[in-house]
């Protein structure tokens, strides 16, 4: 029953539980936040604060990355200023919180954007992968959730850890004061609910980010391009 013809045996590994429970790290969580808006009130930016107000609270460090001028994928070069800000900004991260308004059923052109600018890979890093990730909308109209799980599916594609918990801010335009605060309500208490999630997640997570996407075909295809560089048969 434990015979695997098709496995390659150098590559393959059991579950390591003491990486599982080593040291852990005692600095703040990192956590970026990004939001779908370039609107001069906007309820995903003022959700998006709302959200940082709560993850200083619960001892994060935090940075709100602003859209504005970054260009479309594409439409601009790598090393544009606002790309570099992102790419460096995702890279520090240990987590993340993506807000977009609903727009035509869907996220925003400029929430995917964003996401667009951010690379799987370069090189050997990835600036996403093992990331905590926690996804939020806000609408115009009444409750929907199109925009969070399309995030849900491109979190998964970047390889991010999306929370089980999200927010989703019916009527939006309702739930904030002049002063731009969110009102008191049971939207405002599943955001608190999220951003309690995303930083035991992130706790939980963080140090074994490496072990837990440390996968088979990985170390396989490796172990093949390094033997094919160096050419390891005939040099024994």
């Amino acid at each position: 029953m434990t015979d695997l013809p098709n496995v390659d045996e150098s590559s393959f590994r059991p579950v390591d539980l003491s990486r599982l429970h080593g040291p852990r790290s005692t600095h703040p969580p990192r956590v970026l936040l990004l939001y779908g808006s370039l609107r001069a009130v906007s309820y995903s930016r003022l959700l998006t604060l709302e959200a940082e107000r709560l993850l200083k609270r619960l001892g994060c460090e935090t940075r709100v990355y602003d859209p504005a001028d970054l260009p479309l994928p594409d439409g601009g070069p790598v090393d544009h200023p606002k790309v570099q800000e992102l790419r460096e900004l995702s890279l520090w991260s240990e987590a993340q919180v993506w807000t977009s308004p609903e727009r035509h059923g869907a996220m925003t052109g400029v929430m995917k954007s964003l996401i667009d600018w951010i690379p799987l890979s370069v090189g050997s890093v990835r600036p996403t992968q093992g990331r905590t990730l926690a996804v939020m909308q806000v609408s115009g109209g009444s409750q929907s959730f199109n925009a969070v799980n399309q995030m849900r599916v491109l979190g998964r594609w970047m390889r991010m850890v999306t929370i089980p918990n999200q927010s989703s801010v019916a009527k939006a335009f309702q739930e904030f004061g002049e002063d731009g605060r969110m009102k008191p309500s049971a939207y405002y208490d599943r955001v608190v609910d999220l951003m309690e999630e995303l930083v035991k997640f992130t706790f939980l997570t963080r140090d074994v980010s490496d072990h837990l996407t440390d996968r088979y075909s990985e170390r396989k295809e490796s172990a093949a391009t390094l033997e094919a560089r160096v050419d390891l048969k005939r040099a024994v």
